[in-house]
């Protein structure tokens, strides 16, 4: 898989990641799939837990805003058209997340990060590099970024306040989806990416979501 050549992007191509990165960004994400957790009751919180789950919904919003560049970058750039269509499937699934946690966030007065257009292009460029390494690589990327993601996850189930059903049923939805992202990348040959690679993804990730809770 990994032998065959980097197919360039055509203009056509970039136009169409263009369009998808505006519509990102700036239009309202669509789901397909009921918003988890829809017919709970909107517990009584207090402002300062209502803050709390904004910002860490905010949080996972950019995100998955990341998440889909990334996907929409390296699905770009991929060698292989399996690669690529465990690419975009994982970026369609991103893109309910998107809905998802855009929707909490109106629901508890929040609002979505002002940094989301940078966050955007500096995670496609990043795609599209990974792309260009081969489709392991580019795969093992993926797995990677999904592993982490879960941990992310994982730690924002304990932060969120236990009274916050609603929004913790969608993080534990988005968690699942993203485990099984990480298993289809294995399944499709994903290499397992060396450990310095690893930690300066953990570390861009602690200062995306660092900045993001506040911004």
């Amino acid at each position: 898989m990994s032998s065959m050549r980097p197919r360039p992007p055509s203009l056509d191509d970039l136009i169409v990641a263009f369009d998808k990165g505006l519509r990102t960004v700036f239009a309202p994400a669509q789901s397909l799939r009921a918003t988890p957790g829809r017919d709970l009751p909107e517990a009584g919180m207090t402002d300062e837990q209502r803050r709390l789950s904004a910002s860490l919904m905010r949080v996972n919003h950019t995100g998955e805003i990341c998440a889909q560049a990334l996907y929409q970058g390296q699905a770009l750039t991929a060698r292989d058209s399996q690669a690529r269509a465990a690419l975009e499937q994982a970026a369609r699934e991103e893109t309910e997340h998107l809905a998802w946690t855009e929707r909490r966030i109106e629901e508890l007065g929040g609002r979505k990060s002002l940094l989301n257009p940078a966050w955007y292009a500096g995670a496609f460029a990043l795609g599209a590099v990974a792309g260009f390494l081969g489709d392991r690589w580019n795969l093992g990327f993926l797995a990677e970024t999904e592993r982490q993601v879960v941990a992310h996850l994982e730690g924002h189930l304990q932060r969120l306040p236990a009274e916050d059903s609603k929004s913790r049923a969608i993080v534990e939805s988005m968690k699942e989806d993203e485990a099984r992202h990480a298993t289809s990348a294995a399944g499709h040959g994903a290499a397992e990416l060396p450990e310095p690679a690893k930690a300066a993804m953990r570390l861009s990730s602690k200062v995306m979501t660092e900045t993001a809770f506040w911004i």
